[in-house]
């Protein structure tokens, strides 16, 4: 019982200092309220005053946290990045097309396989090939007839043997019949048949049924092969294999607006694959005259060397082009730029009373830490590069 008084004691004495140090708050606060009383606070001047309603006016001590820039038109080369995608040097690759119909006996490559011009490809079975062969040997044997009785009807003529018109007709006969050699001839050359086969039948001698053979007429890759054992091949319509000399490629950068005009033939490039941070340089190569309808782009061709394979068609890549022509902008430091609160740029400029004022400006090309001004600011104008940020603080109070 006796504990019990005791906490009950100590809990009344506790509430009696609450309640006094309460009392003693309130004194001070009243105290502090009535007239001609104040704080060392109240009585030091503010920070900043503003000399002119919306500027910034720094004390002595306040602009040395600033540094300030005076605006100068600067020379440079402008860098224009763009994403773009990877295609074959399209001088140095070609769709191979079935030269004869007929089904497709045997593939002799595979993708990837390194081929030399001429070297077989897939081999046909053709009744075209046949056909041809026959056409040019039947052309060879009458152009050959042809060409004797021409001649022999020639030397009757000189001596009364016939009359001038047969000799005449004979010779037509004869120039139409070699005519008709030479294009069977340029019908077996078209069809790829092997050198050696044609003298064979220029010479009259013996040779074996060729094999309908479609060959390379590129040395390069089999980038694709398009076709498969038994399909039926349509001469001059079916695509069969993609050839290409992988060891160079173009890269199809897209180029947008007023950038095109700093692009020339002849700039340098570099171009990023996203495997590894090293760049492959380039070449422009060509400027399209078009505008793509569907992009509102102009593609501007890089011709790449290619030696280590590591461009492959159709692959995206990113595109630095450094433009050789020199341009003229005024140029200033990012660390100016601010934002507003509708996330506009501006700047702190300095005016004639020495206070600072915003000013919006349009920001144009970035050329590594400094940025292009289209318009807001002209030579000769001081903004503050360094502390903005601090102004910034002492307008908004």
């Amino acid at each position: 019982m006796k504990n019990k008084l005791i906490g009950w004691r100590s809990l009344a004495d506790h509430l009696k200092f609450v309640r006094g140090f309460s009392v003693t708050l309130m004194a001070v606060a009243t105290a502090l309220s009535l007239p001609g009383c104040s704080t060392k606070a109240d009585s030091d001047p503010p920070a900043a005053a503003g000399a002119t309603a919306g500027n910034v006016t720094l004390t002595a001590a306040q602009r040395q946290n600033i540094g300030l820039y005076t605006v100068t038109p600067s020379k440079y080369h402008q860098t224009i990045e763009s994403t773009a995608t990877v295609d074959f040097d399209n001088e140095r690759a070609t769709s191979v097309l079935a030269p004869f119909s007929g089904p497709v006996s045997r593939l002799l490559v595979s993708p990837g396989d390194q081929v030399a011009a001429g070297d077989p490809l897939a081999a046909v079975d053709s009744p075209d090939f046949a056909t041809a062969i026959s056409a040019y040997r039947k052309a060879i044997s009458t152009a050959s007839t042809a060409r004797r009785l021409a001649d022999l009807d020639k030397d009757l003529s000189e001596h009364q043997g016939v009359a001038q018109r047969e000799a005449e007709q004979a010779q037509t006969d004869a120039v139409n019949a070699e005519a008709d050699r030479e294009a069977a001839l340029q019908t077996l050359i078209s069809l790829n048949v092997r050198p050696q086969t044609i003298k064979d039948i220029q010479e009259g001698r013996p040779f074996s049924r060729p094999e309908s053979l479609i060959r390379s007429p590129i040395a390069g890759t089999v980038a694709e092969r398009l076709i498969t054992p038994g399909q039926l091949l349509q001469a001059g319509t079916t695509p069969c294999f993609t050839v290409a000399d992988l060891s160079r490629m173009w890269v199809m950068a897209q180029v947008f607006g007023a950038d095109v005009a700093s692009v020339s033939r002849g700039d340098s490039a570099e171009v990023l694959t996203g495997m590894g941070s090293t760049s492959i340089p380039g070449i422009v190569d060509n400027i399209a005259a078009l505008v793509d309808p569907d992009t509102r782009s102009v593609l501007i061709r890089v011709l790449v060397e290619n030696p280590a394979r590591l461009l492959k068609k159709q692959m995206y890549v990113h595109v630095s082009i450094h433009a050789r022509q020199e341009s003229t902008a005024i140029l200033i430091p990012n660390s100016a730029i601010l934002r507003d609160d509708e996330n506009l740029p501006f700047v702190y400029e300095t005016r004639s009373d020495g206070s600072f004022a915003r000013q919006p400006v349009t920001l144009g090309y970035h050329a590594g830490d400094q940025v292009e001004i289209s318009t807001g600011l002209a030579a000769g104008n001081q903004i503050v590069v360094d502390g903005g940020i601090f102004v910034q603080f002492i307008q908004s109070q």
